[in-house]
């Protein structure tokens, strides 16, 4: 795998700029280039409607995005990564950070911290594979105080590992706060974790597209090792893979909160108590029946981003029409629906018909969902997104065997 591209998760200019800074930093041991940084490149960096600073990413697929929404950069740290969490500040906090970027999740953490605990500790391991995205963090104006904390961590280790020369950052790092920073892809640093260690594991890489290793199943059973059982990870997609993968690796899952997007993201615990928002009813259907629920598989926890995705594009060819129901015009959420448009309802009845289903409102359609007439969007033990999710899949796998009569 070619590393330094892994790394190229900015925009190209400006991951080539960051680097010659502290080149430049290294070869004269001159704070100007990095003091100055900001000022000279600031058409680089992207202003958010709540006043902090994001970045552009690379170019992917013709299309170049900002790596934090344009609602608020800092407050979707607050609000996707530390709003759901349910941390008793009476105990010690252990909070891992993957993808931490320019250290706005690890920086909200460390501001909510600072309010609600008195006596207890908090451990940040922050994992990022980008030295330069790490960087970025020290160049950008700090959207509250706390990340200038996250700063100093962050440039510790980049002089640790010869990136940076100078300790610019004059901010001190409060007794009962310890931050560790990876610098290296997130799956080396997940197999040395000890078991049962994190209350927290805010999951933040670009796409899924990008980087599909980082939301694999292979992946999210090492989460559910290092991870406590009262425990919450948090992601701000709501991909169908990406909470199948979940649901397999032996997660409850739940809504997460909706804030610059038009969908929330994910919750996802060992513990149902944990979690209070079942995934909308068509997601769930759709996870449950169609190959686009098919997860991203990484055995090894080495293979490359290319990989990945071309061995889920060939799984989902393969149990399309033998385990699941083609995704094609999302067949499965017509199941139990009248349908009024004859040409769309003649498309997904073929789709149905190959899985033994012979129309959206046969006896075997009904079977099928019959468990998300008990849909409620407050779940709880009895009734939850985990629980229907594997009820509509057993039922399917009935069907399509002939099990069901």
């Amino acid at each position: 795998m070619n590393y330094e591209n892994k790394a190229r998760i900015i925009n190209d200019d400006i991951f080539d700029l960051i680097n010659q800074c502290f080149d430049e930093e290294r070869s004269s041991r001159n704070n100007e280039s990095r003091l100055n940084f900001f000022d000279t490149y600031n058409n680089y960096f992207v202003l958010t409607d709540d006043g902090s600073y994001s970045i552009n990413s690379k170019e992917i697929n013709h299309k170049i995005e900002t790596l934090h929404t344009s609602t608020g950069a800092i407050s979707e740290a607050f609000e996707k990564f530390i709003k759901p969490m349910k941390f008793d500040y009476t105990k010690d906090i252990a909070i891992l950070d993957i993808c931490a970027g320019l250290g706005y999740n690890s920086s909200a953490a460390i501001d909510d911290f600072l309010k609600n605990s008195k006596d207890s500790r908090l451990n940040i391991d922050m994992v990022e594979i980008s030295a330069a995205t790490l960087a970025c963090g020290l160049l950008v104006p700090s959207p509250i105080k706390a990340h200038d904390i996250t700063r100093k961590a962050i440039e510790n280790e980049l002089i640790k590992q010869d990136y940076a020369t100078l300790e610019l950052e004059t901010a001190e790092i409060p007794e009962n706060i310890d931050i560790n920073v990876f610098i290296e892809d997130a799956r080396q640093t997940v197999q040395r974790l000890e078991d049962d260690t994190y209350d927290a594991i805010f999951l933040d890489p670009f796409s899924q597209n990008m980087a599909p290793e980082l939301f694999s199943l292979d992946l999210f059973k090492e989460f559910r090792r290092i991870i406590k059982d009262t425990g919450i990870v948090a992601t701000y997609t709501s991909s169908a893979p990406i909470r199948a993968a979940f649901i397999e690796a032996d997660f409850c899952i739940g809504l997460g909160p909706i804030f610059g997007r038009k969908q929330g993201g994910t919750l996802a615990s060992p513990s149902q108590e944990m979690l209070d928002v079942s995934l909308p009813k068509n997601d769930e259907i759709r996870i449950a029946l169609s190959d686009v629920g098919i997860p991203f598989r990484d055995p090894g926890l080495n293979n490359s981003s290319e990989y990945i995705l071309e061995k889920r594009t060939e799984e989902r060819h393969d149990k399309r029409h033998t385990t699941k129901i083609s995704s094609a015009v999302k067949t499965p959420i017509f199941l139990a629906q009248e349908m009024d448009d004859e040409k769309l309802k003649r498309r997904v009845e073929r789709n149905l018909a190959k899985m033994n289903i012979p129309s959206t409102t046969s006896k075997e359609a009904y079977y099928i969902v019959e468990i998300e007439n008990d849909y409620s969007e407050k779940q709880d033990l009895d009734n939850n997104s985990r629980k229907r999710i594997l009820d509509m899949s057993e039922k399917l796998k009935k069907v399509k065997n002939g099990d069901y009569s």
